[in-house]
């Protein structure tokens, strides 16, 4: 279980690969080695904690309400993740504050070329949609990315070359589920 100490910053370490994909638990190679049991790894930006760390891999409890909410209930063998660990004390912070807490499913609409940046669409949930700000963060599968605009229930995200490459987001296609978590500090001060 993941605690709000368990926070990360939305920047990928790596991308991993499913190994294995159940009812109730993935596995999981990761692009490091030496992960700890009981240690918090965002998976596609879902928080796990790992049960069976060994080498490169690590396999991952998984809830029903985890399976339904984001998209760990639909991986496959072999599918690319992005993976991240949690921010220790004293580490810098470079990117936004990400718990990991996936709040729904969006899906990924258009990919639109701009220059050597990429703009994507994103339809996101109603309910969702007053807690995105305009130029504030949106965690798209565990990525911490900064909306560029906001109309209804669409998002349009800036996608630099860095994170195309780096990402599983260049696998994406129009139709495609991802996992969202809005914006940690708009909800704060919303409330």
């Amino acid at each position: 279980m993941c605690w709000y100490e368990d926070m990360f910053t939305g920047l990928i370490e790596g991308i991993g690969r499913v190994i294995e994909s159940g009812p109730k638990r993935i596995v999981v190679r990761l692009p490091f080695a030496r992960l700890k049991k009981g240690e918090s790894i965002a998976v596609d930006g879902v928080c796990l904690t790992a049960t069976a760390p060994k080498g490169r891999t690590a396999a991952f409890d998984v809830g029903s309400v985890t399976r339904r909410i984001t998209t760990l209930g639909t991986l496959r063998r072999d599918q690319p993740v992005n993976i991240e660990r949690a921010m220790r004390m004293g580490d810098r912070f470079g990117g936004h504050l990400v718990s990991g807490h996936v709040e729904a499913r969006g899906t990924l609409r258009r990919w639109r070329r701009q220059g050597k940046n990429w703009l994507v669409t994103i339809q996101i949930p109603a309910g969702l949609r007053r807690w995105v700000v305009a130029k504030g963060s949106l965690a798209v599968d565990g990525i911490s990315l900064t909306v560029a605009g906001l109309r209804k229930n669409f998002v349009e995200i800036m996608i630099i070359p860095h994170t195309y490459q780096h990402t599983t987001l260049r696998w994406k296609k129009p139709g495609d589920a991802v996992n969202l978590e809005t914006d940690l500090l708009a909800k704060y001060a919303l409330r």
